[in-house]
């Protein structure tokens, strides 16, 4: 399993359907996931840029895990988001697989401007400015937490600048995954 992080607008989606169709693996995509679940209550939360409940993400990333055969191809991508789904992540894998299942993380980096860019021109219910802000917000004080977790779990974590073109970012990570 991979799991992509960076903050919103660094390409998690795009570079994850990428790798998804090059390898057959599985991409996964929880806000999707929560999008698609056509909750009043949820969009509402998602467009002022708040994470969502923990229980709600992990149940939903629980349930859709528990359809797949096999986890090695998957990739999950905005999920985990903060140390609490981590653990809970990591207390699952270890139940169906016997450890943590997490192969590597790859870390998109990306600045505020551009991110800022991308999103506002992406035009999704939740990408208004000041959700974005909010977004970036969170997952700089989330973020770092998190890796430092998983890097005490023994998970490689490869940080890659996602400010490139999109075939020179996919070289790179495909690059690092051939390592």
């Amino acid at each position: 399993m991979i799991l992509m992080m960076g903050p919103p607008g660094a390409g998690k989606s795009l570079q994850g359907q990428i790798l998804a169709a090059r390898y057959g693996w599985d991409w996964v995509s929880v806000g999707k996931l929560l999008r698609e679940r056509n909750d009043d209550n949820l969009t509402e939360q998602m467009k002022g840029g708040n994470l969502l409940p923990v229980d709600i993400t992990n149940q939903i990333t629980m349930d859709y895990l528990d359809q797949k055969d096999n986890l090695d191809g998957v990739i999950l991508d905005g999920y985990p988001r903060m140390l609490e789904q981590a653990q809970a992540l990591n207390k699952y894998l270890h139940q169906r697989m016997g450890h943590h299942g997490i192969d590597r993380i790859i870390v998109l980096e990306i600045g505020r401007d551009e991110i800022m860019q991308r999103l506002l021109a992406r035009g999704r219910v939740d990408d208004n400015e000041a959700a974005i802000t909010h977004r970036i917000e969170t997952y700089a004080d989330l973020g770092e937490p998190l890796l430092d977790y998983y890097r005490g779990l023994g998970v490689r974590i490869d940080r890659i600048i996602a400010s490139r073109t999109v075939g020179q970012v996919h070289d790179n990570i495909v690059e690092l995954l051939q390592k």
